[in-house]
């Protein structure tokens, strides 16, 4: 064996013949092998369905006659803050080869292939020697959700055989399960049909859109306040109160508007003003299933006093207060980037 362990990083959202490959690939060469399953700590969505949990269990089913070779760990996100997911994952690396008893001079490898420019990653880490596998024929994930979705659309026959090629066979079997069985999987499909109409409604125009939004992020005594989403994408999801800027508005008009509609705050618009604490951009490609979405937060923060009263209104089926300390924990239930917003005002990122 080349190595004590191997690191394999990825979303697996599914694990296909291609992942399998690659995992097969790195037991000829190490003792064992590292999953780091990204995207851990975020909500079900059309483009992350699957929970660690889930992913783990497909990973293991895949592998089940080198199940003892396998550690499986989940990896969060860290959009807006490289460096934290760089030592992230090098501290999840250290933690797995510890509780493993691995030799603390243990032989580490990173393994995957650089194929665009996705696999950035790859080059983050100089320590460990990294094993570039070469591609194997299959779908992308991508590609093998759209198919899973559109067979739970139209029970596309042609789409499961596309699956059923793809995937291995205890994984094709969970997605069947998880297709025909789950409330989840009605939920992701309204949202798959909602985000495609709504693409479509964008598809004669001679550029892809870029979408401007703006979110507040309002701290008051401890509390930031949050949004429960009445509407597809993120249903049921909270969410920081923000949406669309209209024409004739600056970006902080509308963030106040937003705002003052959705939770009916009734702190006054100059005191609001005068509570800015900062502001930032958040533009991370992928933070939207929309599209190309770019927004402005802003941070108003309230040091003490007694709560205002909220309610929600035609967009937000619920506003409330929550603990800081308790939003900071509710990854899987914060709509598309929310999380790291709060992170990035609050401290923890």
């Amino acid at each position: 064996m080349d190595f004590d362990y191997l690191v394999f990083i990825g979303r697996f959202e599914p694990f296909h013949i291609g992942h399998a490959a690659v995992a097969r690939h790195a037991l000829s060469k190490a003792k064992k092998l590292i999953f780091l399953i990204g995207s851990a700590d975020t909500p079900r969505s059309i483009r992350n369905p699957w929970t660690v949990a889930e992913r783990s269990v497909m990973i293991r089913a895949a592998l089940d006659d080198a199940v003892d070779r396998l550690i499986t760990l989940p990896l969060r996100d860290h959009l807006y803050n490289e460096a934290q997911w760089v030592a992230t994952v090098q501290r999840k690396v250290n933690e797995a080869i510890r509780e493993d008893g691995g030799p603390a001079d243990s032989r580490i490898g990173l393994i995957g292939q650089e194929k665009d420019a996705s696999s950035y990653y790859l080059q983050e880490f100089p320590q460990w020697p990294l094993v570039d596998v070469r591609h194997t024929e299959t779908l992308s994930a991508t590609e093998l959700r759209r198919y899973l979705f559109e067979a739970g659309k139209l029970d596309f026959h042609g789409g499961l055989l596309m699956l059923r090629s793809n995937v291995p066979g205890p994984v094709f079997e969970m997605l069947e399960a998880f297709r025909k069985n789950g409330g989840a999987f009605e939920q992701l499909l309204n949202e798959y049909r909602f985000i495609e109409d709504y693409r479509a409604g964008w598809s004669a125009a001679p550029y892809a859109p870029t979408f401007v939004t703006t979110d507040a992020v309002v701290v008051h005594s401890g509390h930031v306040l949050l949004v429960r989403r009445r509407s597809e994408p993120g249903k049921g999801l909270w969410a920081l109160p923000g949406g669309f800027i209209k024409p004739d508005e600056t970006i902080l008009t509308s963030c106040l508007r937003e705002l003052r509609e959705e939770t009916r705050l009734k702190i006054p618009v100059p005191v609001l003003r005068g509570s800015l604490k900062n502001q930032h951009v958040f533009d991370h490609p992928d933070r939207s299933l929309r599209g190309r979405t770019i927004t402005h937060a802003f941070h108003f923060d309230f040091p003490t006093g007694e709560l205002p009263p909220v309610k929600g209104s035609d967009d937000a089926e619920k506003a409330r207060w929550f603990p800081v300390s308790e939003a900071l924990e509710m990854g899987p239930q914060l709509f598309e980037d929310h999380l790291y917003i709060l992170e990035f005002f609050l401290g923890r990122g």
